[in-house]
């Protein structure tokens, strides 16, 4: 696990102090993927490192497209040069490309930092979309609906998840299955 201390220390000094409440939301993310961790066999590590670096495009001087999952995957490429599997897997959790084609930005996402597809960003999205705000553990539902309350009806983001929902609970049932419960 030589690499998590690096993804937990970029994390905070890019979140903690300007985003407080992303921040708890990216510790609650990390500590769900250490806790979830065997899952993922030989890619533990990955699993963890993306956890705590998923939501990094947040933020600001991070902004440049202003699509997190695409501007966090570009500094991870361009500036920490990070691991392929990494970055893809920052770049596409959560049903990335839905958003990012409601954003006329799926091209650059496919072309930059195609889908890895696999149970490895399945764990990446549970860990993502069981994890509230501030950091709490909630089932999908409970984080979708925060969101949509946030967001409100007919935002880009709320119209995103409300076309991903079933393949995010298509990815925790896959978890969820795996974990036994």
């Amino acid at each position: 696990m030589e690499h998590v201390p690096w993804a937990v220390d970029l994390a905070r000094r890019l979140l903690a102090e300007p985003l407080p409440t992303r921040w708890a939301h990216v510790q609650g993310v990390g500590h769900t993927a250490e806790d979830i961790a065997h899952i993922a066999g030989d890619d533990a590590e990955l699993l963890i490192c993306a956890a705590w670096l998923h939501d990094i495009g947040y933020a600001p001087d991070l902004v440049k497209a202003g699509f997190h999952p695409l501007d966090g995957a570009r500094y991870l490429r361009d500036v920490e040069h990070a691991d392929e599997r990494l970055i893809r897997l920052v770049a596409n959790h959560s049903c990335a490309l839905i958003e990012a084609r409601n954003r006329d930005l799926a091209d650059d996402l496919n072309r930059e930092f195609p889908s890895p597809a696999d149970f490895l960003l399945d764990a990446l999205t549970f860990c993502d979309m069981t994890t509230s705000p501030t950091g709490t553990p909630v089932n999908l539902d409970q984080r979708l609906a925060e969101a949509f309350e946030r967001y409100g009806d007919g935002h880009l983001v709320t119209r995103s998840l409300t076309e991903a929902r079933p393949q995010l609970q298509a990815s925790t049932d896959r978890v969820l299955a795996a974990l036994g419960r």
